[in-house]
């Protein structure tokens, strides 16, 4: 529909959730248990997570990232679409996140897919070589360091490989960034919008969702 869109009732989000992606008991789970957490809104939608797993099983990625994995949905759905023979590498900064998601994984039956390595994602990154080295990629850490995250993870990117960012818009606050993680969002989708590095597109999935493909 040309210029428009949905307008996000709860009747619709509702609907989304029972029929736009299939659950089961872990997930269910996760969610909620998610749900009762300070930080809830940083669990990602059950519509994404969906999303997420099938894109990683259409490009038959094999080495995955992740910054920020929180209780481990996310995580648990990049791992199902990689399958058996591949390898997701989860970088967490907060110890109690990591030890749940890591208990969520192990339910889910991936965990022999994982690693979960502890710290902040930049020094993580930045203790490995600037290599291609990842086929896909998601992030959705701490939205001040996505200008930072976005260098380290595309200089660690295969050619071809996939790149999604979430939260790219800040529940309408890039339009007049009052906050420093709106203005740094912000500048970010413009860099990435002009960069000839990579193919982009974002979409409004949830709170903005950001598919960056490195060109070859």
């Amino acid at each position: 529909m040309a210029g428009g869109g949905l307008e996000h009732t709860d009747e619709l989000l509702a609907y989304l959730h029972d029929v736009g992606a299939r659950s089961d008991e872990v997930l269910d789970r996760v969610r909620a248990e998610a749900a009762a957490l300070p930080q809830a809104d940083m669990q990602i939608s059950p519509d994404q997570g969906a999303l997420i797993e099938l894109v990683v099983r259409l490009i038959g990625a094999k080495a995955a990232l992740e910054l920020g994995t929180f209780t481990g949905y996310s995580a648990i759905c990049i791992a199902r679409g990689l399958g058996p023979d591949g390898r997701l590498t989860c970088l967490e900064v907060e110890a109690r996140y990591a030890a749940i998601a890591q208990r969520n994984l192990n339910a889910a039956g991936v965990a022999d897919r994982v690693e979960i390595r502890l710290g902040p994602a930049a020094e993580s990154l930045e203790a490995t070589a600037a290599v291609p080295t990842y086929d896909f990629a998601f992030i959705d850490a701490d939205k001040a360091t996505y200008a930072e995250y976005y260098e380290l993870v595309l200089e660690r990117m295969e050619p071809g490989g996939l790149l999604l960012l979430d939260n790219m818009l800040q529940r309408g606050a890039v339009l007049s960034p009052a906050t420093e993680s709106a203005r740094v969002v912000d500048r970010l989708n413009r860099l990435i919008h002009a960069d000839d590095r990579v193919d982009m597109a974002m979409t409004i999935s949830a709170d903005g969702l950001t598919f960056v493909r490195v060109r070859g």
